[in-house]
């Protein structure tokens, strides 16, 4: 076969391609027709909240596990090398608290839009403004989910881009319009499955191709593609440890801490433990993602070398090689490619579905609810009209996707880090600090938005200008070095001469620090413009919006210094830090009392919205 020529589907291929659209499509069909037939709000918008753990988790991890990630990680991993693989790291703060935070504040409350917590803590025109903001980044995202896939297919397949661009968006949005999010978890379910199917043929036959695993080893170790711990503490530098492992937290907290796509999910759990435990098996669901797209990455370089079909010029961009190797390696093993690319359109679907729905809700909920009052029947048809209307945006939004020149990987996280990470410092401004006022929130986000844009976009003409980055800025690992110089001396050597400084150097804060630095600033200024202002009092705080970071704190401090009864007597003293003893029973003080019934209200409904619609 001729490397440089174009790669065809074959008939097989197209089958499976296709299979993929009609069982995602007959899912939203048999939600649309069966049981409550989707005539509920409830119903449309949280399945009734009667989802179990399992389904939650596998949809939890699809949602943002999306062509993106199969394309781009693959392809980061080829190029750099595996530091990126310690992203898993951020996985687990990213994980554990949201799952014992952020989800029994928002349970608790009984919210039907995550973004009803800041009207409760704030005012209405927080609420508004954190509602346009995630408007802003889903729509921008999804379009980036709908045209990766369809462009990398174009470029290597000569598939029609604008085909499948329509036949991903129209396809999703029809059975997320239909079926609401029962249809949405069910249908990353199955996708999810075909997703994990495909990238394991792919690397089987792979590592076929390269002469067995020992082989695959010896190739990936000699071509430098094993990384070890990064410790570099250069914030500029685009993937170590630091980056990753401590970066990635505050973008996982913007992902599965407050993003509606995510909160709704827990919230249309049967119970609060159910939520926390769906919480807690997307961690290795998540490591397996991880896992895959990396071993993916590695089986290409063992396949390929130093001979990058990018450097052969036989493809435009490092994001078309993950389809590429597909095509070219595996074009001898009929239907796998159409499995493969089956996988990546199941990733993208799952992305698009799981947005459009929170989009409809969060516009039904915080935008058009509060000023018109109307029927349950037409609550949901609007509802389901604000899905297919976003479908169409996103569809919109596709089309100039392709002017951002950046890897896809990045590009996503980026638009995350710069819109997710203001709305993080939001939420966090609000839970853990009882001092913050309404003033201090909106002024805070706007310095967050600004401070995202300013770095975001800078780095962008930064890097789009006369400025060519230096490769030694990344985790590409140096080839052909002398035997008595390490490659770790050479590029910190070459990386404290080539160092952008002043306001360039600003401009190159790797993107896995954007999220970090932005919801900082939302709440180093937001604190500021409170005390400004006047901070706001403990009895004007809303009970259950404001978790007990102190009480929590000298609880936990009070088990790990409380001597064991085993070894000593009781002691006599009758208070041990903050807490009072009597007769053996610790008692909490006024004070911790106080903070206890403000995270937990004798009456939790007290502060739901009283409605009779969503």
């Amino acid at each position: 076969m001729d490397p440089s020529g174009p790669k065809y589907f074959t008939i097989i291929d197209y089958v499976i391609f296709a299979l993929l659209l009609v069982a995602s499509m007959s899912i939203g069909l048999y939600y649309a027709f069966t049981g409550g037939r989707q005539s509920t709000t409830q119903e449309f918008l949280f399945a009734d909240r009667s989802m179990k753990c399992l389904p939650l988790s596998l949809s939890l991890m699809a949602t943002f596990q999306s062509a993106v990630a199969v394309i781009g990680t693959p392809a980061e991993v080829y190029t750099n090398g595996t530091q990126y693989w310690f992203i898993g790291c951020s996985y687990i703060l990213g994980l554990l608290i949201p799952a014992h935070i952020f989800i029994p504040v928002f349970y608790r409350l009984h919210l039907t839009s995550v973004y009803q917590y800041l009207e409760l803590r704030f005012c209405k025109a927080v609420r508004m403004c954190g509602t346009v903001t995630f408007i802003f980044q889903m729509v921008i995202y999804v379009g980036v989910g709908i045209y990766t896939p369809a462009l990398a297919l174009n470029a290597v397949t000569g598939f029609h881009l604008w085909g499948a661009v329509l036949a991903t968006g129209l396809v999703c949005t029809i059975y997320t319009a239909l079926g609401g999010l029962k249809a949405v978890v069910w249908t990353d379910v199955f996708q999810t499955v075909v997703m994990f199917t495909g990238q394991l043929a792919v690397i089987i036959v792979g590592v076929q191709q390269a002469g067995g695993l020992s082989e695959t080893w010896v190739k990936v170790r000699d071509g430098g593609r094993i990384s070890g711990f990064d410790l570099n503490p250069d914030p500029t530098v685009r993937h170590t440890f630091w980056t990753l492992g401590v970066g990635g937290v505050f973008l996982m907290l913007s992902l599965y801490g407050v993003n509606q796509a995510q909160v709704q999910r827990y919230l249309s759990s049967r119970t609060e433990r159910e939520a926390v435990m769906s919480c807690y098996m997307v961690f290795p669901c998540l490591q397996v993602a991880l896992m895959l797209s990396c071993l993916m990455g590695l089986v290409m370089y063992a396949c390929y070398g130093n001979n990058s079909p990018l450097e052969q010029q036989y493809i435009t961009s490092k994001d078309q090689m993950v389809l590429y190797f597909v095509m070219d390696t595996l074009q001898n093993f009929p239907g796998l490619p159409g499995l493969f690319v089956a996988c990546l359109f199941s990733a993208s679907l799952s992305t698009i579905s799981s947005a459009l729905n929170s989009l409809a809700t969060v516009t039904m909920v915080d935008l058009i609810k509060p000023h018109y009052s109307m029927t349950e029947a037409r609550a949901t048809l609007l509802s389901k009209m604000l899905a297919l209307s976003y479908g169409i945006v996103c569809l919109a939004m596709a089309y100039v996707v392709h002017l951002m020149n950046s890897s896809v990987l990045q590009a996503a996280l980026s638009i995350f880090g710069m819109v997710g990470g203001p709305l993080l410092g939001l939420f966090c401004l609000g839970i853990f600090f009882p001092c913050a006022n309404s003033i201090g929130a909106v002024i805070g986000l706007a310095a967050g938005l600004l401070m995202a844009f300013w770095v975001g976009i800078g780095g962008f003409f930064s890097r789009t200008s006369s400025f060519v980055v230096s490769p030694f800025n990344s985790t590409n690992t140096v080839a052909a070095v002398p035997d008595n110089i390490t490659i770790t001396a050479v590029t910190a050597v070459i990386d404290a001469a080539s160092r952008p400084v002043g306001l360039h150097g600003f401009y190159s804060l790797s993107y896995m620090w954007y999220s970090a630095l932005n919801s900082s600033t939302v709440v180093l200024i937001g604190l500021i413009i409170s005390f400004m202002t006047g901070p706001t009092k403990g009895d004007d705080v809303a009970s259950g919006t404001v978790y007990p970071v102190m009480r929590t704190a000298r609880s936990l401090m009070y088990k790990l210094v409380q001597p064991s009864t085993c070894c000593t007597s009781p002691p006599e003293r009758k208070q041990i830090d903050g807490h009072k003893e009597i007769n053996g029973n610790v008692k909490e003080d006024a004070g911790t009392q106080e903070e206890t019934e403000t995270f937990l209200p004798s009456n939790p409904a007290s502060h739901e919205e009283r409605e009779t619609s969503v």
